[in-house]
């Protein structure tokens, strides 16, 4: 049979049960980068149906006899605490992101996004930064809505293994105690600010009292946020810390959230509790992922003194538009 012209096609799913397995060998396969995806989908895949869940893949037919190539899997889908952004993950490697590949595969996803849900639920796209100024620009020529040119978030995906990271002992300071845990019920009302300090940081998606203390109940009763309980002599201790721990796949764990009590600063405590976290983490993952804005040169840092490689490493980089 003679070979005909390439073709794009998109599928849509509704819930992860119907990925088909080259959906979920695509994310496997690349697990680290998926760390943003794979795990909510796992998550999902035991959940009941929910049609606010919506996921896509793009695939090309090279020929008649062949089964499709995947190129893109996206995810537009919802959380406990709210709406995700729009995640994409592209299966080719870095340099083949370009307009000429991107811009045919991108619009018939968007042609399928309008007709599956409202306008308005696409307001960030996160993903590589060829594949996140492409679609931010198709959906523009689309809808006529408006993005930062400037890209609003911009960071790299940096990464620790056992064999990268740093376990070296802290400074001791005979004025205070340090103790990394795991967080309780006891600790929400302490946590809640903290939540409410780290949203102050990514503006618009900032959080009021209210919203602070049940993001605080989520991350705890879940098992996901660790804190760094700091105590002086005669003092009651304090919570100098917190990172969350949100995404785990099989191999993987992400880590989110990294933030120090303004009080508490400058004295390492940030430092201290991802090491300790990402300690506890390589007793059963072979990696550790997050996500380091380009900006945070303090941040960057303390994950490089801990042993996260690959900071430097702009083909890395993602961008939410």
């Amino acid at each position: 049979m003679p070979s005909i012209a390439s073709t794009h096609s998109v599928k849509v799913y509704r819930h992860p049960s119907a990925f088909p397995q080259q959906v979920w060998d695509a994310l496997s396969q690349n697990e680290q980068a998926a760390n943003v995806m794979l795990p909510h989908a796992t998550k999902a895949k035991v959940a009941g149906a929910n049609d606010s869940q919506l996921w896509m893949t793009c695939s090309t037919f090279r020929s008649a006899r062949d089964d499709p190539d995947l190129d893109l899997i996206l995810s537009c889908t919802e959380g406990p605490l709210g709406s995700y952004p729009v995640f994409i993950i592209p299966t080719a490697p870095f340099h083949d992101l370009h307009d000429e590949y991107l811009y045919p595969r991108l619009e018939l996803l968007i042609s399928r996004i309008l007709l599956e849900i409202p306008q308005e639920r696409i307001f960030s796209v996160f993903a590589p930064e060829p594949i996140s100024i492409a679609f931010t620009k198709l959906w523009s020529c689309r809808t006529g809505v408006g993005y930062y040119e400037e890209p609003y978030y911009a960071a790299q995906l940096t990464y620790c293994t056992s064999e990268t990271f740093v376990d070296r002992r802290a400074t001791m300071f005979p004025d205070v105690v340090y103790v990394p845990r795991k967080a309780t019920e006891e600790d929400v009302a302490s946590v809640a600010p903290l939540c409410q300090g780290f949203a102050e940081t990514s503006a618009p998606f900032l959080l009021n009292d209210k919203r602070a203390r049940k993001e605080a109940k989520y991350l705890i009763r879940s098992g996901f946020l660790w804190v760094l309980e700091a105590t002086r002599p005669g003092e009651a201790p304090e919570l100098a810390s917190i990172v969350a721990v949100t995404r785990q796949s099989a191999t993987v764990a992400g880590i989110t959230k990294v933030f120090t009590n303004p009080r508490w600063r400058k004295r390492g405590c940030a430092e201290r509790l991802v090491r300790a976290v990402c300690k506890e983490l390589l007793r059963s993952k072979q990696s550790i992922v997050l996500y380091c804005a380009h900006n945070n040169a303090a941040a960057a840092g303390v994950y490089h003194r801990v042993g996260f490689v690959g900071l430097d490493d702009c083909k890395a980089a993602c961008r939410r538009g």
